[in-house]
């Protein structure tokens, strides 16, 4: 299919952009069906006020916070998202994994 440059109206702040021919191409592909209705710079700040593309249930503000622990199965140090209190097993990934697939069968 063969694409031209068109000239489109931000729906946010009125100015004219140029929607070209590579975003229209890669557009279709991707199966979009809709053209943009904003445009780079409202789209851009949009983003921004929504957390940079995080979604938005994503309640953490940065990295998530690791713990140092020793795999109950193996013995081998590793980390893990929470806090181990002692009075449940902790297991690396390796182990963890062994026993999720171990539990399928």
């Amino acid at each position: 299919m063969f694409y031209q440059d068109k000239i489109l109206t931000c729906k946010e702040c009125g100015s004219e952009f140029v929607f070209t021919a590579g975003q229209q191409e890669f557009f279709a592909e991707k199966g979009f069906t809709n053209e943009p209705s904003r445009c780079p710079e409202c789209r851009a700040a949009r983003k921004a006020r929504q957390g940079n593309g995080q979604r938005r249930h994503d309640f953490r503000s940065g990295p998530r916070q690791m713990y140092r622990a020793v795999c109950s199965q193996c013995g081998m140090v590793t980390e893990v998202p929470f806090e181990p209190r002692g009075d449940r097993p902790v297991y690396c990934r390796d182990c963890y994994n062994s026993m999720k697939v171990r539990s399928y069968r």
